[in-house]
């Protein structure tokens, strides 16, 4: 039995992408959701994001996304508002933070208790939801695999993205140098956030190669192709490049996995060979086996990340709020390029 005043089911109002269908194709319905067994909770979904997976799900392109239909929602911030038994009753009234992969575009939703991160005072949700998949993702590339530090110079592919501009204010904080690549109405933007902004439509690496002669210390690309080559030409002696998608083959047709295998195999034959340059591939699901050591490093690391922003060191950056039942066209905003920052949708929101 939950630790709540009634144990009738909750109607939940979700968002489903029903195969590869444009943005507007989006479909909204409602499910009963049952009181949460032992060990879970319920929560009440506040705001949840569009992140590049799912502009990747609806074309049928991300690497192992469940079969269609499904909820999107790749993770969310949310209020705890029922708990199983042998969950603890004082998660209740807890805003927290949850990564989930798919499920969050919906109204509730009913979690592990051991997947919740608490969301410190002074965030809002749409603020601290800016940080969850983003924040995660930035971190632990940024800290734990290219280990960058103070005095070093890096490069960041779309810094005025989700996850770009939040890894161009992370190496800040930490002293690091950034150059950031994003169109050239975006210059701004990037510039704002503590970057060097480099047009992405011209010559790449020779507008890098301008700012840094001798090379820089890590790229972070997510673009993969061609991109991914011209990153891991820009290496100074020790550097790292950072793989973490493949966002130029979107939409071409075939195989999902295959640019992915591709991009593999690219990054192993570079760490053969002997340049003293090293070429990583960031997945946020791997070490998931060892279940305890991958949540603790997902409470830990997310952690540092919203006490920053709960101090004012970052900045939150929100493209747009959009209600949850407007999810189609928050995923064309997203989809446009043309903002910098995450959209973010308010379930609350709801017609």
């Amino acid at each position: 039995m939950s630790h709540t005043a009634t144990t009738t089911p909750t109607i939940a109002v979700e968002v489903v992408l029903p195969g590869r269908v444009e943005p507007h194709e989006l479909m909204i319905t409602r499910r009963e959701l049952p009181p949460p067994r032992p060990g879970r909770v319920l929560v009440r979904v506040e705001a949840t994001g569009v992140s590049f997976a799912e502009q990747q799900m609806r074309r049928g392109k991300y690497y192992d996304q469940p079969p269609f239909p499904f909820t999107p929602g790749y993770d969310l911030v949310g209020e705890v508002i029922a708990v199983g038994a042998d969950s603890d009753a004082a998660l209740l009234g807890q805003r927290v933070a949850a990564l989930t992969k798919v499920g969050g575009w919906s109204s509730h939703l009913i979690l592990e208790a051991a997947d919740l991160i608490p969301v410190p005072t002074g965030l809002t949700a749409a603020e601290a939801e800016t940080f969850v998949v983003n924040g995660i993702t930035a971190w632990q590339m940024l800290h734990r695999i290219a280990k960058v530090h103070a005095g070093q110079t890096i490069v960041v592919h779309g810094a005025n993205g989700g996850v770009g501009s939040t890894l161009v204010q992370l190496a800040r904080v930490a002293g690091i140098r950034v150059i950031g690549t994003a169109s050239a109405s975006n210059a701004a933007a990037v510039e704002a956030i503590g970057a060097i902004p480099v047009d992405y439509r011209g010559d790449v690496p020779r507008q890098v190669r301008a700012l840094a002669p001798g090379g820089v210390d890590a790229v972070f690309d997510h673009v993969g192709g061609r991109s991914v080559v011209d990153s891991f030409g820009l290496l100074a002696t020790g550097g790292t490049l950072v793989a973490y998608g493949s966002a130029s083959t979107k939409d071409e047709d075939g195989n999902s996995r295959l640019p992915v295998l591709k991009l593999f195999a690219r990054l192993a034959w570079w760490n053969l060979l002997p340049n003293n340059r090293s070429a990583h591939f960031y997945n946020i699901w791997s070490g998931k086996r060892r279940r305890a050591r991958f949540r603790s490093r997902l409470a830990e690391d997310l952690g540092a990340v919203l006490d920053l922003a709960a101090r004012g060191e970052l900045r939150a950056q929100i493209a747009a709020r959009f209600p949850l039942a407007d999810a189609g066209r928050a995923l064309a905003l997203a989809e446009s390029r043309t903002v910098t920052g995450k959209v973010v949708l308010v379930p609350k929101e709801l017609p």
